[in-house]
């Protein structure tokens, strides 16, 4: 796999998903709900990959991606279609950040068991625009170079890895980390838009770094 698609699983994590993450280890139950949702999320980005090397398989050469060199290939109109609304998302966020409120779906997985959070890992990163037009990436990336699913596990592994971070500082850090993670979950759930506005522009960088 192209070592430039990568960084992207950072972006994956970026947004309502890490702030589950970090919910989740704030819960009576933190390790057994944790991994649920993580595995939600491996099976989600596993998923999601696989559909979207095959759309592009299917596809061909109809809407292949290119060289970057190439300015005048497919790949780079799709970039700079991405880029502008990317910008412009970050721009809407901060317009409305004072009316901003996270999703209230967040608020309700304080209660959530195993199953809750498997569903919510899944569904966290294959109805995410931000995660959907990742994993598109990497699919075109796949057909690009001729690759197939096992070429994109390093990828589909940093993505969990990322996701596994607070519980891992949970885990690492005990008592601290009981203390800090109630704190930081307040910070991330009341300032949404600065979490949405980050991962814009993390999402430019990524795709504007050659």
């Amino acid at each position: 796999m192209d070592l430039q698609i990568l960084p992207l699983a950072v972006t994956m994590m970026a947004g309502p998903q890490i702030v589950s993450a970090v919910i989740l280890v704030t819960t009576p139950r933190p390790v057994r709900v944790s991994l649920a949702f993580l595995l939600g999320v491996a099976i989600a980005t596993t998923v999601g990959v696989a559909i979207t090397r095959g759309i592009f398989a299917l596809l061909g050469q109809v809407v292949a991606p290119g060289s970057p060199s190439d300015r005048g290939s497919a790949g780079t109109v799709v970039q700079i279609v991405l880029v502008a609304l990317l910008i412009a998302a970050a721009v809407k966020a901060y317009v409305r950040r004072e009316t901003a409120e996270p999703p209230k779906w967040l608020g309700s997985l304080m209660e959530a068991g195993p199953w809750r959070a498997f569903t919510i890992g899944f569904l966290v990163i294959l109805c995410m625009p931000s995660d959907i037009l990742v994993m598109l990436t990497v699919g075109a990336s796949l057909e690009q170079h001729g690759e197939g699913l096992v070429a994109a596990l390093p990828f589909i592994g940093l993505t969990v890895l990322v996701a596994a971070l607070p519980l891992l500082v949970f885990l690492l850090l005990g008592r601290r980390a009981r203390e800090t993670m109630p704190r930081l979950r307040e910070w991330l759930t009341s300032h949404s838009w600065v979490v949405t506005i980050g991962t814009c522009l993390l999402f430019v960088l990524l795709l504007l770094t050659p």
